[in-house]
């Protein structure tokens, strides 16, 4: 296979045969050694790469980290087909058959006018796929970062019912977790607590469509970029940013704000 086989790199086909050329005899030494457990993190860092990308706004950069878990992809694909346990066939038969069976109101003679039956309807026919015995919450991915793991158990409940009546509620258990976070006197009791004041904070977010997990790293971001502002400030002006007062440091840090964000 030489290069004259990759001379249309705008297909997935050709996307194949380059995975294929890595992976085959005489291919690269590093890839040849992959594995599907080898690769699981790669394929977690590119997907918060594209996240990353997403909030960016940039398209090129897009672009780039799409192509990237495309090759995640594309690679897990053939260490299978190689493996003689399936190939890209099986993968896009199943996709599209879970998305016309679950879409029943487009391909089908169901109705669903709104968001919320649409979800409804979704989560009936996963529930009937795995079985009547087995749990709303079974299939969602234990791994999940915590707040985000947390906001699908709650919308999996909500979808069964499970739920306030309203937003009134929700900020009732949140003040009510917040006095037994007070009230703890242990250790332990304290971590379970504020665990629980998590897990309605972001039950308050659901109920505002908020997603949690990206509010928080907006937040996380918009710190990060604030406070090494401040960092740089002190240097340009020969000030050693611990010796500050909490005022000070209070003033440098709006001043931040006003020039970052």
């Amino acid at each position: 296979m030489d290069s004259q086989d990759f001379q249309d790199p705008g297909t997935y086909q050709t996307l194949e045969k380059v995975v294929g050329r890595l992976l085959g005899p005489g291919g690269c030494p590093w890839d040849r050694e992959q594995t599907h457990q080898s690769l699981k993190r790669n394929l977690l860092e590119e997907c918060y790469e594209f996240m990353e990308a997403i909030d960016s706004g940039n398209p090129k950069h897009m672009v780039e980290e799409l192509g990237d878990i495309l090759l995640q992809v594309a690679f897990h694909i053939q260490l299978a087909q190689e493996g003689g346990r399936f190939g890209p066939q099986e993968v896009f038969t199943s996709i599209n058959e879970k998305l016309i069976r679950r879409h029943p109101h487009i391909f089908g003679d169901a109705e669903a006018h709104t968001t919320e039956e649409v979800k409804a309807n979704w989560e009936d026919i996963k529930q009937r796929e795995r079985g009547d015995s087995s749990s709303r919450l079974s299939s969602i991915p234990r791994d999940l970062p915590a707040l985000a793991y947390a906001q699908l158990l709650q919308d999996r409940a909500s979808l069964a019912g499970f739920d306030w009546d309203n937003l009134q509620g929700v900020l009732q258990k949140v003040d009510e977790e917040a006095r037994e976070l007070e009230e703890a006197e242990s250790q332990e009791e304290r971590e379970s607590e504020m665990g629980d004041i998590l897990f309605s904070l972001v039950n308050m977010g659901r109920w505002m469509s908020i997603q949690m997990e990206d509010s928080l790293r907006h937040s996380n971001h918009r710190f990060s970029r604030r406070f090494t502002d401040m960092e740089s400030l002190c240097k340009e002006r020969s000030i050693d940013f611990a010796d500050l007062s909490l005022d000070e440091k209070e003033a440098l840090w709006q001043e931040a704000k006003k020039r970052v964000d």
